[in-house]
């Protein structure tokens, strides 16, 4: 189980795929469905469509536009919204989220999620989730025009929330991520080491992580918030 001080943690921040959805609805779509539609459409084979999108990924790696579905809309002329519904059951809230959201409410946190996804994706997985019902503030950083890679972000974020870095929680499933966090200073971190549920469990050693929220839920109900 992760050692976690929450008695000196206030606000928590939620990366949201592979960290509260289940990031197989992801992986699927970008190395799988796209590359197939793609293929049909162009009259191309799965290895040249699949070449094409990884070639971009690996150039925009990092950035806003790996993240942005105007971005690839207009590389791909297809859309990309659209393309996402075909697939959309495959959207699916971990198990162990909404113990995990429940907890932290209960016990007074501040709930965020803070996603490079695009606005229109964040959209389309609420809408199929209802995640926004357990959480107090949705953020997308495509509103400050960079990703959480960059410390530009976390520096917009903290000025617009107003978070004490120090007393803050930070849960993600990508390392590099998790990197920048802790280099602007956010006290505590926590990886998750199952992001899809259709892949193997990642040992992780940087940071504390957990392949199941609920380990954590006693010690969350044991350190309430002090009002």
């Amino acid at each position: 189980m992760p050692m976690l001080a929450w008695n000196q943690i206030d606000t928590v921040l939620l990366d949201m795929d592979g960290t509260l959805l289940d990031l197989h609805f992801d992986t699927h779509f970008w190395l799988e469905w796209l590359p197939q539609k793609l293929a049909e459409r162009d009259g191309l084979s799965i290895q040249e469509a699949d070449a094409l999108i990884r070639a971009e990924m690996d150039r925009t790696a990092g950035t806003i536009d790996w993240y942005c579905l105007d971005h690839w809309a207009r590389k791909l002329d297809m859309d990309m919204i659209s393309a996402k519904r075909e697939v959309q059951h495959l959207i699916a809230i971990r198990d162990d989220t909404l113990p995990f959201l429940d907890a932290l409410h209960d016990s007074g946190r501040q709930v965020v999620l803070v996603t490079n996804a695009h606005p229109g994706s964040l959209s389309l997985k609420v809408e199929r989730t209802q995640l926004d019902q357990h959480i107090d503030t949705l953020i997308s950083t495509h509103e400050f025009g960079v990703t959480k890679e960059s410390q530009s972000l976390w520096q917009k974020l903290q000025q617009h929330l107003g978070f004490n870095p120090a007393r803050t929680l930070f849960v993600d499933d990508s390392l590099p991520i998790l990197d920048a966090a802790q280099a602007f200073g956010i006290g505590h971190l926590l990886a998750v080491q199952n992001p899809d549920s259709k892949q193997p469990h990642r040992k992780v050693e940087k940071y504390p992580a957990t392949a199941d929220y609920r380990e954590l839920l006693e010690a969350i109900r044991a350190a309430p918030i002090k009002v």
